[in-house]
């Protein structure tokens, strides 16, 4: 009886597995048909960040300190905001994925398949993963160069990463569900997202923006990922940056468990009861 069970546990789990490379291998191969759009994806979030480095560069003429940022570690919060935008942009990556399927009207074939909805979401998340690793290893070495932590602190800023990429992954599903199913919300909950992502201090930090809109940030759970992201670099010791920012560490794990097992829920049930619109 236990040898049953755990070989249908192995069975299971070996089959979830084939069907996220599956989904892996085939989504990483149809991405590098558009190596021009990948490029593109590449310099978009330099664009996104240079108007914040020549703000800061104005400003620290006239102040020292902006909050815990100074000119000797701005650089920090600067090339993380390129990872993090990168890492933003694959949200993107989930609704043009399923919107090409339906399309090309293989979306059938994967959605109504016997295919369990957290495979769909892991295959996504690590073709886009692998479609990012370049310029995303390029930047975590540049910082690493111009303000270097100990192997132990990169190790903790990488499982941070990781986390905070299997949050956008749960996002990009949500909004891929209804990119499918209710074509007209989709933009409008991506334009949403946006005012989200501007009130997160991803590119400008806190202490420039006036108090009223302080308060707003205050109430924006991706504030707190991305400070604790940025602090665990600066500090350069796990244990101090645990007893100072705890918080911050419960909300992005709390977040990172829970909003994909949302988003799959969500997924299922929008689908179900809408089914894919506009064949």
């Amino acid at each position: 009886m236990k040898n049953n069970r755990l070989n249908l546990i192995k069975n299971t789990l070996k089959h979830n597995i084939a069907q996220v490379i599956a989904v892996t291998e085939k989504d990483v191969k149809l991405e590098l048909r558009f190596k021009l759009q990948i490029i593109v994806n590449y310099i978009n979030p330099i664009i996104t960040i240079l108007m914040p480095l020549i703000v800061f560069q104005a400003l620290f003429n006239t102040n020292e300190s902006y909050g815990p940022w100074t000119p000797e570690n701005y650089a920090v919060f600067i090339l993380s905001a390129y990872n993090l935008t990168l890492l933003k942009n694959t949200i993107k990556g989930f609704p043009e994925q399923l919107r090409r399927e339906k399309f090309w009207k293989t979306l059938p074939a994967l959605i109504i398949a016997p295919f369990n909805r957290i495979d769909l979401l892991l295959g996504i998340f690590l073709t886009n993963i692998i479609l990012i690793s370049v310029p995303f290893a390029l930047f975590l070495i540049i910082t690493l160069i111009l303000y270097p932590i100990s192997f132990w602190t990169l190790l903790f800023i990488l499982f941070i990463y990781l986390l905070i990429a299997l949050i956008f992954s749960g996002i990009g599903l949500l909004l891929g569900v209804f990119a499918i199913s209710k074509e007209n919300m989709w933009r409008v909950l991506l334009l949403f997202l946006d005012l989200i992502f501007w009130a997160s201090c991803l590119s400008y930090p806190f202490a420039l923006f006036p108090s009223i809109f302080q308060i707003v940030i205050l109430l924006n759970p991706l504030y707190y990922i991305f400070t604790f992201l940025r602090m665990a670099w600066i500090d350069n010791n796990v244990i101090h940056t645990f007893m100072n920012f705890y918080p911050h560490f419960i909300i992005l794990l709390a977040i990172a468990i829970v909003l994909p097992l949302i988003t799959v829920y969500i997924f299922n049930r929008i689908f179900r009861k809408y089914g894919i619109v506009g064949y």
